[in-house]
Order: structure tokens, then C-alpha cells, then sequence
């Protein structure tokens, strides 16, 4: 289950936050793809709780639409940028879908004591944390996904994934590996945003101190 240059739209999901916003209608296919990972989480929250999620038949279909929500998290932002596609919906909606979609499927797993709590809280405060600093230096400019950002929500959507599978043994193993790699990698990248954000707000402010300075000198020369 709230962002480029073209070397960094992969791996991992996309993040059009950085995308330039193109004159298109708000619904067009990416925005409604969009859309569609968000009617998919109750979904898919409905199929994983069925039986209180001991059913292995209901957990594979829980697993199919986790994965169909995920492939359209990919594809949307394809779409958007090949086609110009880009809108201020698409920047806003496309963070939620994809945080609705990672952060319900966390908070359910916790619930039925299969993850610890503690991850779920970690990367939810992570992700929650991200985004609002994000919208805090959105006057300075954009932060756009870093790799490592990408390479998180990558390990992150498998490590849901193998979590949602009725496995056990060797591949819930893999699974607790890479939710343990992916709350390493989380932290990590969160710190990282954290010091990007302030200089980009420092630079800015720099910036715009030096014009300010720049046209007090041309009026004075007038």
C-alpha cells in the first residue's frame, strides 16, 4: 500500500512530485489509474481480513490485488510522463494512493500479529514525516525522490507482499528480511530528506537575499 530527472524514476515507484504540470484534463488515464490503486485498498483490505486472514485462498487474492495496485503505481507515472499527462491532481493523489496502499496493508498486518508494531510505526512516521516536509519547503522548491527513497518503497511493496502470501519457512524468512532491510533503508533515506530540505530552504533563502541585494543596487544606480 503521499517525489525528476529521468535517472531517477528508477528503480522503485515513481514520484511525479518534481514533474512539470502539463495543460491536460484531470482525468485522464494515469489520473484515473490513480484513482483506481485507491478504490483497490479497501479492497483489498476487505479480501486480506476475510476469515480473519486464514484462509489461504482469500490471502493469494489479497496478494493478486496488492499486486495490481502496485503495477499501476509503475504505470501511471509512465503514462503521465510519455503522454504529458502530468497534473496537480496526479502530484497530489499519487503520494496518497500509494502511502494508503503500503500503510494500510502495514496496519493490518500489525493487527493480526504478524509484523511488529514497531515497524509499522517506524515507517509510517517515516513516510508521514517525508511528506510533510515536503509540503514544509514546497515555496523553496521541490525534493524529488532520492534512490534510496525508490530503492525503500521497492523492498518495502516485496516485503508486504511475501507478508500477505500464506508462506511460512524459508520465504516468511526472506519476508522479515526485507522489512528489516526496508525500515534500515527508511530510516536512513528519512534522514537524508531532512537535510535536503534544509538546504534547500537555506540555498533559497540565499537566493533570494542575493536578489533582493542585486535590485537594491539597480535602483540605486538609476
Amino acid at each position: 500500500m503521499f517525489e525528476p530527472t529521468p535517472a531517477e524514476v528508477e528503480p522503485g515507484r515513481p514520484d511525479h512530485l518534481a514533474d512539470p504540470v502539463a495543460p491536460a484534463g484531470t482525468w485522464n488515464i494515469a489520473n484515473l489509474l490513480t484513482l483506481l490503486r485507491l478504490l483497490l485498498v479497501p479492497v483489498f483490505l476487505v479480501v486480506l481480513l476475510h476469515e480473519d486472514g486464514e484462509s489461504e485462498g482469500w490471502r493469494w487474492a489479497a496478494w493478486g490485488v496488492f499486486a495490481v495496485a502496485s503495477f499501476t503505481d509503475s504505470l501511471d507515472g509512465k503514462l503521465a510522463r510519455r503522454y504529458g499527462l502530468v497534473t496537480d491532481f496526479g502530484k497530489i493523489a499519487d503520494p496518497i494512493a500509494d502511502k494508503a496502499l503500503t500503510g494500510s496493508a502495514l496496519i493490518v498486518l500489525s493487527s493480526m500479529d504478524e509484523l511488529p508494531w514497531a515497524v509499522t510505526i517506524v515507517i509510517l512516521v517515516r513516510e508521514i514525516g517525508v511528506t510533510l516536509l515536503r509540503f514544509w519547503v514546497i515555496r523553496h522548491g521541490v525534493i524529488p525522490a532520492s534512490r534510496g527513497g525508490k530503492l525503500k518503497s521497492l523492498v518495502l511493496g516485496v516485503a508486504i507482499g511475501l507478508y500477505v502470501l500464506p508462506f511460512t519457512g524459508l520465504l516468511q524468512d526472506l519476508a522479515t528480511a526485507l522489512m528489516t532491510a526496508a525500515v534500515v533503508i527508511a530510516l536512513a533515506t528519512g534522514a537524508d530528506y531532512v537535510f535536503r530540505a534544509l538546504r534547500l530552504r537555506r540555498e533559497s533563502r540565499a537566493e533570494a537575499r542575493a536578489g533582493r541585494a542585486a535590485r537594491s543596487g539597480a535602483d540605486e544606480r538609476r
